[in-house]
């Protein structure tokens, strides 16, 4: 058995001249359906609320202005989700919708939830569909078209595979609708390559505000976790079975062989920082090469503002960010602490090794 999360793009779910958005997800559904006969757990993070709502409320370029957008998904999240419901019904199977957002993971409890809901789910033999609850959030709309979430949907779950289903067919050297030139990649191995493949132009598309750059940080959340990642073409349905078939399609994201687990995963990319602290040579020293915590002797400085147990991020001599942790102390109280000239008889620990993860 197989745990896997499929993402299916906003650009896959509109459809084109080949299949409308019902006989995708009609083919989708079949497929995913035969999957877990077979035995495998399977997650669906889907968008195309705002786009089926577009399409509902006869708008035909996707909205601009944040009310308009959040109006048209919440047209489009319920005709999204009758869909996924009559084509699984007619299979056999239950659909459970969970709407998330960003503020949703600024807290280990309620990540630690959102996991326990979707692991039962699976239980009872439900079929999850996640999205972002962009009909009240705007921070959705700047997530990456449902890219990042599904990253740390999988990390959460401990997914094997997590399946990105886009509107290219593989992820290339540099833009393939603007370069000739450009030669596909099949395989992406470690860390390194994806440092150089940041470099990939992004891509500007009109109905989804994903891109190539997402789809490399979805897959870097994920293979950092120690979960195999494929991007492929989603447009055609059958590139989906193949790749629950076993066979290979599109580009494969290889899992780091020392992955660095969920609560590391959640430190790094599912918080969002609220300020920086600035360390001196030492810290920096200690923190990246002795695995110690953060001492208050070791901090130059305090940006941001934020409250006991925020996360923030550590930004070493060179301006460079080295790691991201949760502070045991306010910045109010480190600013105190800091212009204090009496000498600590012991330095307090602001944050501990054991809420503190390296960024490369």
């Amino acid at each position: 058995m197989s745990i896997i999360v499929i993402k299916i793009g906003t650009s896959v779910l509109r459809g084109d001249n080949n299949y409308s958005s019902q006989e995708i997800i009609k083919s989708y559904s079949s497929i995913i359906s035969s999957s877990i006969r077979e035995g495998n757990k399977i997650i669906i993070v889907s968008s195309g609320a705002v786009g089926l709502g577009c399409i509902r409320l006869s708008i035909k370029k996707r909205p601009t202005d944040i009310k308009t957008l959040q109006a048209a998904a919440a047209v489009g999240q319920g005709y999204l989700m009758s869909l996924y419901q009559e084509y699984f019904d007619l299979l056999g199977y239950n659909v459970a919708q969970i709407l998330l957002t960003r503020s949703d993971f600024s807290s280990k409890t309620f990540y630690r939830n959102a996991s326990n809901t979707i692991k039962r789910l699976l239980e009872l033999d439900v079929i999850p569909i996640v999205n972002e609850n962009d009909t009240i959030s705007d921070d959705e709309l700047k997530y990456g078209d449902n890219d990042t979430l599904s990253a740390l949907v999988s990390t959460a779950i401990g997914a094997d595979k997590l399946i990105l289903l886009t509107d290219i067919d593989k992820l290339y050297s540099s833009d393939p609708k603007s370069d000739q030139l450009a030669t596909p990649i099949n395989e992406v191995h470690n860390t390194k390559e994806f440092i150089h493949l940041n470099s990939i132009s992004k891509s500007n598309q009109s109905w989804g505000t994903g891109g190539i750059n997402t789809k490399l940080i979805s897959a870097r959340i994920a293979t950092e976790s120690g979960i195999e990642v494929t991007l492929c073409d989603g447009r055609d349905p059958t590139n989906l079975k193949e790749i629950l078939n076993g066979l290979h399609c599109g580009t494969i994201f290889h899992p780091q062989s020392n992955p660095v687990g969920s609560h590391k995963s959640w430190l790094a990319h599912a918080l969002h920082p609220l300020g920086s602290i600035y360390v001196d040579q030492g810290a920096s020293e200690a923190i990246t090469n002795n695995g110690a915590s953060l001492l208050l002797v070791g901090i130059k400085g305090v940006e941001g503002f934020f409250n006991t147990n925020q996360a923030v991020r550590i930004i070493d001599v060179n301006d460079i960010e080295i790691a991201r942790g949760i502070s045991s102390l306010s910045s109010e109280k480190l600013l105190n602490l800091l212009s204090n000239e009496s000498p600590f008889r012991k330095s307090p620990i602001v944050i501990h090794r054991d809420v503190l993860v390296l960024l490369d």
